[in-house]
């Protein structure tokens, strides 16, 4: 197990080097080929064998990695997460000419929190398809690195309500500046430009873009005692980070899994979400290999033995709002892991998934906590009920607890992602030895 300040310090990278889904699902891919799991193909077939160390996407956005024990599959140590987070993306033709300036006309994704995106340093990223001189179609990522968009407020002067509650409407009110007398440029000119300064050879056209505004102030450890980590994208990156910690941490003999769905934001219903088949089909294909009992009994038994946690964040007692938390429940920043309740089946923990996960905790001699919001108020939800009743397997839903969950710069505790790996390399021994 490495240190926690080791852990702060990957942490930070990995964030940084993490400005979409797609570049997170490839982060964790690099990092996960490090350790040893080999790259397989959907759309091939699979030889799997005892002992081995595979993981495979779909739509570069949504990530499955396994470990397969050298004895007889039973069941696995699944570990559930999503690759993606609000932020604004740019409509399919976004330049927007406006006086002497070139602007870009976005979309909401997911239930972002508008305000903070003002007077931001935006950088670009995503993925693009092109075609190349050769007739061939390929997918590639693309980030800036740099600002190169702002959303400037609107001056108090202009505005003497501005500090009283107000919406913002993000087809008027939020179209990031990028170019002074821009036009004649457009959205293809943009794109080869940043392809050419990546350094990716002949274009021939531009067929599709999927790019996302991202701020580029780097993840940092803040406060006094270094005591935070204040980032972009911290839900749900963090335990993205945290589970693929995890996963290269596992012992060799344990059957490990981890997924990381996009599109949980918006609701999962995607064929990468986790509305989506990808779970099922890849678990399918374990169960139907030389290494799985095979048939639909085989199928029931090792879905029944394996166990999902559902790792999403959590919110944190806020210092400045305590009144937003029930009394008995509010989760401390650097208090260790949330297990998330809720009676509407929002969360998919019941009282026997509890006690896997509170063992697993006692293991690692890691603090738990526990969270369920006032009954005035609703809350959101995660990928743990939506696995659980498309597969019917055991989960719980856990989370690292955050201050502004859905800002454009979230907060959270620097201790807690020690915590939460261990927590869950402990859980892998928990269910292997039920």
């Amino acid at each position: 197990m490495v240190s926690a300040s080791r852990v702060q310090d990957h942490l930070c990278r990995f964030l940084d080097a993490s400005p979409t889904a797609w570049h997170a699902t490839s982060t964790m891919t690099d990092q996960l080929s490090q350790a040893g799991y080999q790259a397989l193909d959907e759309r091939s077939a699979w030889t799997l064998s005892p002992g081995g160390r595979y993981m495979v996407t779909r739509n570069d956005t949504a990530l499955i990695a396994f470990q397969l024990p050298e004895k007889p599959l039973e069941g696995f140590s699944m570990m559930g997460a999503h690759t993606d987070s609000p932020c604004l993306r740019l409509k399919a033709n976004p330049l927007i000419q406006s006086d002497d300036w070139l602007q870009l006309g976005i979309e909401v994704y997911g239930g972002a929190l508008l305000a903070p995106w003002f007077d931001r340093d935006l950088g670009l990223a995503g993925r693009v398809h092109v075609r190349r001189p050769d007739q061939t179609i390929e997918g590639i990522l693309i980030n800036t690195r740099k600002p190169i968009a702002v959303i400037p407020s609107l001056a108090i002067h202009m505005d003497r309500e501005a500090n009283k509650n107000r919406t913002f409407n993000a087809q008027t009110q939020m179209s990031p500046v990028l170019w002074q007398v821009g036009e004649g440029r457009t959205l293809d000119d943009l794109i080869r430009e940043l392809l050419r300064v990546q350094g990716e050879g002949d274009i021939e056209c531009v067929l599709g873009h999927e790019l996302c505004l991202y701020d580029t102030q780097p993840a940092a450890c803040i406060g006094w005692d270094g005591e935070l980590v204040a980032s972009a994208r911290l839900d749900n990156l963090l335990s993205c980070f945290c589970a693929t910690q995890a996963l290269c941490e596992a012992s060799p003999d344990q059957a490990v899994l981890l997924v990381a769905n996009d599109h949980e934001e918006v609701g999962s219903g995607s064929a990468s979400g986790a509305e989506g088949s990808f779970l099922r089909d890849v678990l399918s294909r374990i169960n139907e290999s030389a290494v799985g009992e095979g048939g639909s009994e085989g199928w029931v038994r090792m879905i029944q033995r394996s166990f999902m946690v559902s790792c999403d964040n959590a919110h944190a007692l806020h210092p400045n709002y305590p009144e937003k938390h029930d009394g008995n429940h509010g989760p401390k920043i650097n208090g260790g892991p949330v297990i998330k309740v809720n009676a509407n089946q929002r969360y998919a923990t019941n009282s026997q998934t509890q006690a896997l996960f509170r063992t697993a905790c006692a293991m690692a001699e890691v603090p738990v906590q526990e969270f369920v919001t006032r009954a005035d108020m609703g809350c959101g939800s995660t990928i743990g009920p939506i696995t659980a009743t498309a597969l019917g397997i055991p989960v719980i839903d856990v989370g690292l607890p955050q201050w502004a969950m859905h800002s454009i710069r979230e907060t959270a505790g620097a201790h807690d992602p020690e915590y939460l790996i261990r927590a869950l390399v402990a859980f892998f021994a928990a269910v292997n030895d039920r």
